[in-house]
């Protein structure tokens, strides 16, 4: 198996198929592996926002604590040392791991051919690599993987310099903190990026399309989410169309905006309007891999295309762009291609925003709920009514359960506050199981414990809350 691509989805697949007795190539463009996620996405988005949460506990958060302090200074270039000291390791953990289970690295681009020699009469293409040496190699295989992820996505009249107006690579990698900044998209990058820079000192505002911020996720707790973060500083500009964006003759962003007639000015803009699938090059049309109208390749329930022995999995197929759902894929796929039951849920994958409060969601909305005109009854717990959230500092947010009341099944969970990221593992893994909301709520949690609030929120769902 030759695989293209060397992110989440492609590093994991490689690794499952050597363990199933596979001789397996995985071909990377990029220096290192780990894709998007490791090198310029998910890692070090969390090393900075954990970095500017502890600069801006420090500085704004410790008195009540009772713990006075005095001179605290932020060392940026430290701030980003440390970033990219997480970041190399754990990509240069992927090829240690590579070379210990036996997959071949290819640094280079890949494009798929014509097949140059029978194979087992399986695969209709070869991979032709251009190496980061100048030199061609053609790899003849059994099956081709396409897991090349995806690419922020461009804007109709934003002038990129890849300095002053950027996207989430530059943002991650700022020399000094922006005086004003203004962000084009109100999801979870707009909304992550622009938390650390808030923390760090700059005025960020946020310009939204949409009525709302972070679409997709559950409206109620976005709507509460949405309060938090203005108290927290940041602006937000709902309901605005961005019409251009470019870097004056005086070195100012100045972005326009559809019938506002003076520009909007600031020293930095990131735009943050989601991501669309990255082919460029891969040759796709020459062998007859089909995509759709939005550029994601077609594949069927067991991800092949149409052209006997490719595969595709991850953000280059659509669905949810998460690096979680790539290596769910990328693990399924080549179990089914050895003849074993590889199995993705796509019903119970968690989303997760990685602001102060956390914003996490698994399973269905409240508003896809009754869109779809499904009977359900739901129960919901505050942080601040928790122990050990009020102990930790951390009382904003909420735990929302949504379940059935024909079969008392749980159809979503919806979190915003401290540490949402990990409390929707367990929901994730009830719904895995096919728990009902009431053995959720009949389960044992530690006392004191931010998991009770699941456990609250479930007896609420049941009709028979205990603290509220």
């Amino acid at each position: 198996m030759v695989i293209i691509g060397g992110g989440p989805g492609g590093y994991v697949a490689a690794l499952r198929a050597t363990q199933l007795g596979m001789n397996v190539a995985c071909v990377e463009r990029e220096e290192v592996l780990g894709g998007t996620c490791l090198r310029v996405g998910c890692i070090p988005s969390k090393a900075l926002l954990e970095s500017s949460e502890r600069y801006h506990d420090t500085v704004r958060n410790l008195d009540e604590h009772g713990v006075k302090v005095t001179g605290v200074e932020l060392d940026l270039a430290t701030l980003m040392k440390r970033k990219d000291r997480i970041v190399k390791g754990l990509t240069g953990g992927i090829a240690l791991l590579f070379k210990n289970k036996g997959v071949t690295r290819y640094a280079g681009s890949a494009s798929l051919i014509p097949a140059v020699a029978e194979t087992n009469g399986t695969c209709a293409c070869s991979v032709l690599v251009k190496g980061a040496d100048g030199a061609d190699t053609t790899l003849a295989c059994n099956r081709v993987l396409v897991a090349t992820g995806s690419r922020p996505a461009a804007l109709r009249g934003i002038e990129f310099d890849g300095d002053r107006i950027g996207t989430s690579t530059e943002a991650l990698s700022w020399p000094e903190v922006p005086g004003e900044l203004l962000i084009i998209g109100a999801g979870i990058i707009g909304l992550e990026l622009g938390s650390v820079w808030n923390r760090l000192g700059s005025k960020v505002t946020i310009l939204e399309y949409l009525p709302r911020i972070l679409p997709g996720m559950d409206t109620d707790i976005a709507d509460k989410a949405f309060k938090v973060f203005r108290r927290q500083g940041l602006k937000f500009r709902l309901e605005t169309r961005v019409e251009s964006a470019r870097v004056n003759e005086a070195g100012r962003c100045e972005v326009r905006i559809a019938g506002v007639e003076d520009p909007l000015l600031a020293d930095r803009v990131l735009v943050a309007t989601g991501r669309v699938p990255e082919t460029t090059g891969l040759g796709l049309e020459s062998v007859g891999v089909m995509t759709d109208n939005r550029g994601f390749i077609v594949v069927d329930g067991n991800f092949a295309t149409g052209v006997p022995g490719v595969y595709a999995i991850g953000d280059v197929i659509g669905g949810l762009m998460l690096a979680h759902k790539a290596s769910e894929e990328g693990n399924a796929c080549v179990e089914r291609i050895a003849g074993l039951h590889g199995h993705v849920n796509y019903g119970v994958i968690p989303g997760i925003c990685y602001t102060d409060p956390e914003v996490a969601s698994v399973g269905r909305t409240e508003d896809e709920l009754v869109a779809a005109g499904v009977q359900f009854k739901k129960g919901s717990y505050l942080f601040r009514a928790n122990g050990r959230a009020q102990s930790i500092a951390r009382t904003d947010g909420e735990v929302k359960i949504l379940a059935s009341t024909e079969d008392d099944s749980i159809l979503g969970v919806h979190i915003l506050g401290a540490h949402a990221g990990e409390l929707i593992a367990e929901a994730a893994i009830a719904m895995e199981a096919g728990m009902t909301v009431t053995a959720l709520a009949a389960s044992c949690h530690a006392h004191p414990t931010l998991s009770e609030i699941i456990k609250e929120a479930a007896l609420a769902c049941c009709g028979k809350p205990l603290h509220a």
